[in-house]
């Protein structure tokens, strides 16, 4: 359970119905084998010790009494096992008989959470042998042990603060007002439920979607655990669809009819709580009449077998990513059509290297004009080469400014690069940071002055990742007055100008387009010979699939460094070696802390994930913060 990451298992074994001891028996060997999985929480099925479809035999002493000897049987042969178990059982009290499930941990009964919801409507008809239980918690005794009984207990772990249980019962999810809600207001992070979920045609997509909202809805795991093929068929028929989700996510789903017994996932609680804290419309603290029943060993280390993606900004899915980079494009475009329209701006005038990030800031600036109803020559498109500047790209960016039917200039800052170095006594040999910088400032000083001669606006073309590790120049390419990128990172600017090129039906635009998808990022401020490139800046600064994939789990899920070198070393297992994670992970870290400075005075920009750096925005972050907390988890 280290960091936070917890293991889980639904569990649905071979069931005969009304047989308690046949029940018992494959309950107990399930626990074991899950148990062994690492699983810290087993989920049973819905009356899982009877069999859900005993329907009158529910009333009768011989099944009410097998089930409370069985449960005193399971606690005892699982008390070595270090798993909170909830089995279903029938509980008869004062005459009334409830459909609950009971929490065990090593040997113990931990208390007894009666079913909410009783349907009787439709193929149900649970309200005949069935009661609701009031919202009063009373002590009871069960299976030899005394133990709290109600709807309101919340399992709390010892050693994991982030870590408290609630349970609910089938049909307590289907209402208008499921008990979760009242759980998670009450501090619970993840909802177990027991359930005997009959299938019919389009239940699963249904059923699907309502465990996953509801565990969106209550930033909460979801661990949902549905009676299988045991059950009686004499008029239903029970699939086992078992899910566990976290947060609106998937994480496992045992598909019905699989005949699986098992399913496991690893749910991030602490990420759960972050997710919490940030919301403030969250419902929290709200316990009033909640008792509170402790459990749990020392936290241990997990074998994770949950995945993360590598490219977490970027959908595996092609129609799915397809999707999204197109409606990227749309909200860039909308939200500079906007910007222009409301200053008034007759151009819009972008500086194109024939690098990615500038050839989507001209696609963009284009797709904005056409909404506004104006050609595609009120962008002004400006090439500046200088020291470093490459064929290539000098090339691919007059050619795709004239393709997209741009007012094309070339302005080469060489001479006035030259000068100024040579006014402030810097030689031009010397490839320092002030020989860079002093390119990228007088390249922003030409397209300002050039929006002023045109009465446009400069258009920023620098990505989320740039922000995020400050790799501009300050006063240079840091500055624009509007900035369509600044959301969107390097990973993912890549595959928008892909579906671009794939779309805009221009076999030669497509062409040039491409060539610039396969040409190596560079600032090329250094230079070079013929047909070489000097400057690689993955080889500066490390490959940007880590770095982006440093800043959406830091930003995104709160994550450690500690745990980001973790899951990095999970996840590019075999591509970058530990040392060259680590190594990478703190200059991210460094320069995320540093350079906060830019960030805090970054033009406006559309945002358009779930990401964005803005300080009016998203995050908000001191220009003084020290970094050393960080860095030292990786020492």
């Amino acid at each position: 359970m280290k960091d936070g990451f917890i293991k889980v298992a639904a569990a649905v074994p071979e069931l005969k119905v009304a047989d308690c001891a046949f029940n018992a028996d494959k309950t107990i060997e399930l626990a074991k084998k899950t148990a062994g999985t690492g699983a810290v929480i087993t989920v049973f099925p819905e009356l899982g010790i009877t069999g859900y479809t005993c329907q009158d035999l529910f009333f009768h002493d011989t099944l009410i009494k097998a089930a409370e000897r069985e449960t005193a049987r399971v606690a005892a042969a699982t008390s070595d096992l270090g798993t909170l178990i909830f089995i279903g059982v029938p509980f008869r009290r004062s005459g009334k008989i409830y459909n609950v499930a009971a929490a065990l941990w090593r040997g113990r009964l931990l208390g007894l959470v009666p079913k909410s919801l009783i349907p009787n409507y439709g193929e149900f008809y649970e309200i005949r042998q069935f009661r609701s239980a009031k919202d009063v918690t009373e002590t009871v005794s069960y299976a030899g042990q005394t133990c709290p009984f109600g709807t309101k207990l919340l399992f709390c772990h010892d050693h994991l603060d982030e870590l408290t249980v609630a349970a609910e019962i089938c049909e307590d999810v289907w209402g208008q007002m499921p008990p979760s809600v009242s759980h998670c207001a009450a501090g619970a992070t993840v909802i177990v439920n027991l359930s005997a979920s009959n299938e019919l045609i389009g239940k699963a997509e249904y059923r699907r979607s309502l465990i996953s909202q509801n565990s969106a809805h209550n930033i909460c795991g979801y661990i949902y655990t549905s009676a299988g093929s045991g059950e009686s068929t004499t008029d239903l028929v029970f699939a086992g669809h078992s899910m566990i989700c976290e947060n609106g996510a998937m994480l496992a789903e045992k598909k019905p009819f699989s005949g699986e017994e098992m399913l496991t996932a690893d749910i991030d609680v602490k990420k759960l709580t972050f997710e919490r804290s940030k919301n403030n419309v969250f419902r929290c603290g709200d316990d009033a009449g909640y008792t509170k029943i402790s459990f749990g060993d020392e936290l241990t280390e997990t074998h994770l077998e949950r995945t993360f993606a590598r490219r977490p900004f970027v959908p595996e899915n092609d129609g799915i990513r397809g999707n999204r980079c197109g409606l990227i494009l749309d909200m860039q475009s909308v939200a500079l059509a906007k910007r222009l329209k409301h200053t008034g701006a007759k151009t819009a005038v972008v500086g194109i290297s024939g690098g990615l990030d500038s050839t989507l800031a001209l696609i963009v600036a284009v797709r904005a004009m056409e909404k506004l109803g104006r050609p595609a020559s009120d962008v002004l498109t400006v090439t500046m080469p200088c020291f470093g500047t490459g064929k290539r790209t000098r090339s691919n960016a007059e050619d795709l400014s004239l393709l997209l039917g741009t007012d094309f200039r070339c302005v080469n800052i060489a001479a006035a690069a030259e000068q100024h170095l040579h006014d402030i006594g810097h030689t031009l040999d010397n490839y320092d940071v002030t020989y860079e910088n002093a390119q990228a400032r007088e390249r922003t000083q030409v397209l300002m002055d050039i929006a002023n001669q045109t009465g446009g606006i400069v258009i920023g073309t620098g990505d989320l990742s740039e922000v995020a590790r400050g790799w501009s120049t300050y006063n240079g390419d840091h500055m624009s007055m509007y900035g369509v990128n600044c959301t969107v990172p390097k990973t993912l600017v890549r595959y928008v100008v892909r579906h671009y090129a794939d779309n805009c039906g221009n076999e030669k635009l497509a062409a040039v387009l491409c060539d610039i998808l396969d040409t190596p990022v560079s600032p090329e401020l250094v230079p070079s010979k013929p047909g070489e490139i000097n400057q690689r800046t993955e080889d500066i600064l490390g490959t940007y699939e880590l770095h982006d994939f440093f800043l959406y789990y830091m930003i995104r899920a709160g994550y450690s460094p500690e745990k980001l070198y973790r899951i990095a070393k999970l996840s590019f297992a075999g591509t970058y070696d530990d040392e060259y994670i680590k190594k990478t992970l703190r200059l991210f870290c460094r320069r995320f802390f540093a350079q906060q400075f830019k960030r805090s005075c970054i033009p406006d920009g559309v945002k358009v994930g779930t990401v964005a750096l803005s300080p009016r925005g998203d995050w908000r972050m001191s220009s003084d913060t020290s970094a050393a907390e960080w860095l030292a988890q990786l020492d």
